[in-house]
């Protein structure tokens, strides 16, 4: 195992920005920025063996700080909406940045996925770390408390993807951290995600309004046309969504899967090209997992390539959006005695 550093361009504030390169002994590879915890490729075989990137990005640091969809970055202080971006806390009245409409999204404004992180790299036999830190002081974006956040990015021989993600904070708050990476495992520059099939190990979906926001009730993925309950082509469920209020008002799918089960770890979705034989696994102990099919994309990505419409694939594992609002729903509140701890693996392979 080792691990490569390049330097890749100048961040807003001025700092320089580092790519890190985590490869494996099959020559597999992880690379990461220092700017917002964004992996930036993601290089692994496909069933003859040949190394492609799976993973969509960009080349420029100044996309990934503007209109980039918060592709591949680290998301925090919360992950997913917070409706009427506000919410009241052991008698206290928070109110946050309003950056999806009348609602708070992926920690607001100016969330994790647009700051410097410390970095610590280590090499290792069996895997490589990448150690990312941040300091969120008391009232950023509006969240209580200072929280203290590490992520471990590790890479190892058998193509696991681990993102260990750890907080602390000085006041009750809510956490919700995630990855926001665009997987398409016909490879980065393959058009749509349309061709894939995808399977999500989960009872339940959250039942959204025409925002997005959840209204409470759990609904059986039975009852929905994007349950992916089974391996389903995602272009089949997509060419649904004119028959689907939900899915027309979100363009796609882009819904929180409900497996439950909180800090127990277990196979949450499986994602899988038939042209590449690539195999992408889930493995998490968060409650949920958000599907996004990317039908917000519209950029230039890596090498000129045009990302558009299902270019690209999101599986954020996360609690349940809006949870603050839903005591039902799993805690989102995170207290000072208390430890922000979870993992999730993407694991690559072929078939």
């Amino acid at each position: 195992m080792s691990i490569a550093s390049r330097p890749f361009g100048v961040a807003p504030s001025g700092a320089e920005v580092t790519e890190y390169t985590l490869t494996n002994h099959g020559g597999a590879s992880v690379s990461i920025i220092d700017f917002g915890g964004v992996v930036t490729k993601i290089i692994v075989p496909d069933r003859e063996g040949t190394l492609g990137d799976v993973n969509l990005g960009f080349d420029d640091v100044a996309v990934y700080a503007g209109d980039s969809g918060s592709m591949g970055a680290l998301i925090g202080r919360f992950g997913n909406r917070i409706g009427g971006a506000a919410f009241n806390l052991e008698g206290k009245a928070y109110t946050l940045g309003k950056n999806n409409g009348e609602n708070n999204l992926h920690g607001g404004p100016e969330g994790f996925n647009v700051r410097m992180w410390r970095a610590e790299p280590a090499e290792g036999d069996e895997a490589d770390i990448l150690t990312l830190r941040l300091v969120s002081p008391d009232g950023d974006q509006g969240f209580p408390g200072e929280l203290e956040v590490r992520v471990d990015y590790s890479f190892n021989d058998a193509c696991e993807l681990g993102i260990h993600y750890q907080a602390k904070t000085s006041k009750p708050t809510l956490v919700n951290l995630t990855n926001h990476c665009y997987f398409n495992l016909d490879g980065h520059d393959a058009g749509t995600v349309e061709d894939l099939q995808l399977q999500i190990n989960a009872d339940c979906v959250t039942e959204v309004g025409p925002d997005l926001i959840p209204t409470g009730k759990l609904i059986p993925v039975c009852d929905v046309p994007y349950g992916f309950s089974s391996m389903t082509r995602v272009g089949d469920v997509l060419a649904k969504r004119g028959e689907c209020p939900l899915m027309s008002a979100a363009g796609g799918v882009d819904f929180n899967y409900c497996a439950g089960r909180d800090r127990e770890t277990k196979l949450i979705a499986t994602l899988y090209s038939p042209k590449t034989g690539r195999v992408m696994e889930v493995v998490t102990d968060q409650p949920g997992v958000q599907c996004y099919t990317g039908q917000g994309l519209h950029h230039t990505g890596k090498d000129g390539v045009p990302y558009g419409r299902f270019g690209g694939l999101c599986l954020e594992t996360q609690h349940y959006p809006d949870g603050i609002h839903h005591p039902h729903f799993p805690s989102v509140v995170l207290r000072p005695q208390d430890t922000y701890d979870t993992l999730t693996v993407y694991r690559f392979g072929v078939r």
